[in-house]
């Protein structure tokens, strides 16, 4: 993958002090789209993600705290049980994020999962029969 190419990312963090958690969690809401409390969504280049890295890590005490950002394949959707984080009649423009993360319909009703993807997106159960 290129450094240029733009993917979606899952960032997650733990974080142990509650002033560091909150500086974290507000530097964050102004880059990614939050998806539970310590949970976001963010769609950048690995360059870009590298950089908000970076910008994390000058929040942390990495003695104690843990932040993951694990890219997301394409063509792979979520199965949500509760509470969506979109409000009814919100939906997104991206459909890899409105994939993702539901568009608001349905709310109380489990969604049927997706097929499982593999690290490339393409479904583990393409050619099972």
């Amino acid at each position: 993958m290129s450094t240029s190419e733009v993917r979606l990312y899952l960032i997650s963090y733990d974080i142990t002090d509650p002033r560091r958690l909150q500086r974290v969690h507000a530097f964050l809401k102004k880059h990614a789209m939050p998806v539970q409390y310590s949970v976001f969504l963010v769609r950048l280049s690995e360059r870009r993600l590298v950089s908000l890295l970076a910008e994390i890590n000058q929040r942390i005490d990495p003695r104690s705290d843990d932040v993951r950002a694990y890219p997301l394949p394409e063509r792979c959707e979520a199965v949500t049980l509760g509470r969506l984080y979109l409000p009814d009649g919100v939906h997104l423009a991206d459909p890899l994020l409105g994939g993702l993360l539901g568009d608001g319909e349905g709310d109380e009703e489990l969604r049927e999962p997706s097929p499982s993807c593999d690290k490339n997106g393409e479904s583990e159960e393409a050619g099972e029969e």
